[in-house]
């Protein structure tokens, strides 16, 4: 249940307690700022190596190689009505790629000589403004294909190259460069390199495998918080394409504004080809490490050397050659709080639905077009919060997050009415379709890292809250098939362990609701019943068989077994290779049958902490009931301040503890 504050908790167990409710929008997906690009600068130069970077002072610095040479092009104070055609030749290059890296008032700016095998590095300490001499950081042995570069606060610089299929890491240190070292991964070939600070080096890189295959990978070469220093970490892949299929990747391009942003490319040279950037990004709490990946959407713009990325406090930038976009970091919410009428939400496993009637007699909601609405678009976040009138002022809880599907107008003067649909976040589960097969071999990675994946690609937060030793101990074999979607992909792996999820917000958390768990809060005493509903239908199920790998377990109810004969389950998953686990699956397909044993219903004023799956202690003297437990399996809130019976209140599902 979520905390609530003793003054909140005492209005809504008063009988007079004042209810308030708020509403609002947000441009966020997940709870991650939607970036909505605004194209400053359309102009003529061609499609090829470039490099963006902010320093310190949000002044804009951009590098392009054309047809061997180097341009250069420093903006302050970018924005509408700036000059972002003016460039600076600074001489004859290698046709191969160009690095910025920046921090504070520093700027470094790497590029290939012109015999293709010295990278040189031209220093700025006025955040741009003036380059010094060009300085020799590594003589490759071969030619160099593509750059990447980061700089650290204390000065440590990072250089990334490719020559071939190896990438080489030199670092600069007290100011000396060091001497390169190949990486300790393996590629075919490299077709772009991407390196931000935040930690360690994170890095994108794409290419191809020893099979030809294409790829995007990430990687980190450490600096002491996910990897040792200097030690590089295993690729993980982002996408992937056969060969033969006619996809390549390239240009990866990566920044943390907010959280961890990638753009990169995605070709095509079948018919209709093209070259597309796709673009990606973290859920905000998640370490690089993790594979978390959303599921990568297309940009609306052809290019072959991608969208490179950078940020201030204030907005997150694109550029190309010829392009030059800005989005802003900060969402103001818009608030709804005073038109609210009615609000109707309902939340159960996997499901949640809300609907919020406005008032518009006022006319607001009729040009959703005015730059006030802005935020109400399709998929933008609602969150309700709901309170109380109480002695500290309006308190709300920081309650459930949905997502718009669509909105209805009803018209008619004085009664005229705009009403949200959204849905919760299971909805964006639902909505990742997988873009072809994913496939984890036995012993590759276990239930909670591949649940992980799937909620990343939803662009979802994941963590537990106390597990199963069973959805970290099985490492199963499992496929996701192409165009299945992840909500499908979530039940067959919930259907291995006894955990149930929770939504909340923009998270999903996992746990394993256990029969001894206390009461997290108690109706009927001080917190008042309206109407109670209570059953007990027996148990669906009285024997379960496990069948696994050669082996197969039993277990029963005897006494239900007894009262109504053989009520058989079977599972059958060749995962289980052990009696140990299959014992475990068969407790917990008894653990599901046993939460659903009970059947009840309380209709309460409205608690504004509750949550999914709470224990809750139900005291009814009319069904003999004294501070019972039971299991809260689903919610529904009604809100209704001007209908012919205002209502503030909340019914509950419930089952077994």
């Amino acid at each position: 249940m979520r905390s609530l504050t003793s003054t909140l908790l005492a209005a809504q167990k008063s009988a007079s307690g004042s209810p308030f409710v708020r509403v609002q929008v947000r441009e966020r997906i997940g709870n991650i700022v939607r970036l909505r690009w605004e194209r400053l600068y359309t102009g003529s130069e061609p499609d090829t190596y470039h490099a963006l970077t902010v320093p310190g002072d949000a002044s804009l610095v951009r590098a392009r190689v054309a047809s061997g040479t180097l341009y250069y092009q420093r903006v302050a104070g970018p924005g509408p009505g700036s000059d972002f055609s003016s460039w600076t030749s600074l001489g004859s290059v290698a046709q191969a790629d160009v690095a910025l890296a920046s921090r504070g008032s520093t700027v470094l700016l790497f590029y290939v000589d012109t015999d293709g095998v010295t990278i040189r590095v031209r220093e700025s300490q006025d955040y741009g403004a003036t380059l010094g001499s060009p300085v020799t950081v590594a003589t490759a042995a071969g030619a160099v294909g593509w750059l990447a570069a980061a700089l650290k606060s204390d000065g440590t610089a990072l250089l990334l190259y490719s020559v071939g299929g190896t990438v080489y890491a030199v670092k600069r240190s007290g100011g000396t460069w060091g001497d390169p070292a190949p990486w300790t991964n393996s590629a075919a070939t490299i077709a772009g390199l991407a390196c931000v600070y935040y930690g360690d080096f994170n890095v994108a890189a794409a290419g191809t495998n020893a099979d030809g295959d294409a790829k995007l990978w990430t990687t980190i070469y450490g600096d002491g918080l996910n990897q040792p220093v200097g030690v590089w970490s295993s690729l993980k892949e982002v996408a992937a394409a056969d060969v033969g299929s006619g996809v390549s990747f390239r240009a990866p391009f990566l920044d943390r504004p907010d959280t961890f942003r990638l753009f990169f490319v995605e070709e095509y040279t079948g018919t209709q080809a093209y070259s597309r950037p796709l673009w990606s990004y973290f859920p905000a709490s998640q370490d690089f490490v993790a594979e978390a990946w959303r599921e990568p959407v297309p940009f609306d713009l052809s290019s072959q050397y991608g969208m490179a990325l950078a940020h201030d406090s204030t907005w997150a930038w694109l550029a190309t050659p010829s392009g030059v976009w800005r989005a802003s970091l900060s969402a103001p919410p818009l608030d709804l709080t005073a038109d609210v009428l009615e609000v109707g939400a309902e939340s159960e496993s996997l499901r949640g639905r809300l609907k919020v009637v406005l008032r518009n007699d006022h006319g607001r909601f009729s040009d959703l077009g005015s730059s006030e609405l802005t935020a109400i678009r399709y998929g933008s976040q609602v969150a309700l919060s709901p309170g109380y009138a109480t002695t500290a002022g309006q308190e709300v809880s920081a309650g459930p997050l949905y997502w718009l599907d669509g909105w209805t107008h009803h018209t008619g003067g004085a009664s005229a009415t705009f009403t949200l649909h959204a849905s919760d976040a299971w909805s964006l589960v639902e909505g990742w379709r997988s873009r072809r097969q994913y496939t984890w071999a036995a012993g590759q990675q276990n239930i909670f890292q591949i649940l992980r994946f799937i909620f990343g690609r939803a662009g979802l937060e994941f963590s537990s809250l106390g597990s199963s030793s069973a959805l970290t101990g099985q490492q199963p074999s499992f496929t996701i098939h192409p165009g299945e979607s992840g909500l499908t992909a979530v039940r067959r792996l919930l259907a291995m362990v006894p955990d149930v999820l929770r939504v909340a917000g923009e998270y999903v958390y996992i746990f394993e609701p256990l029969a001894d768990q206390s009461a997290d809060y108690a109706y009927g005493t001080d917190h008042a019943i309206l109407r109670g509903r209570y059953g007990s239908p027996g148990l669906a199920v009285n024997r379960v068989q496990v069948f696994g790998q050669g082996l197969m377990v039993e277990d029963f109810r005897w006494d239900a077994l007894a009262d109504e004969y053989d009520r058989l389950r079977q599972a059958h998953d060749l995962n289980l290779t052990t009696v140990a686990r299959a014992q475990e699956r068969a407790a917990a397909e008894f653990r599901a049958v046993e939460i659903e044993s009970y059947e009840g219903e309380l209709l309460v004023p409205m608690n504004c902490g509750q949550e999914l799956y709470d224990v809750v202690s139900v005291t009814d003297a009319g069904a003999g009931l004294s501070a019972v437990a039971r299991r809260v399996l689903g919610m529904a809130m009604r809100y209704d301040r001007c209908g012919p019976r205002p209502a503030y209140e909340m019914a509950l599902r419930l089952g077994a503890p």
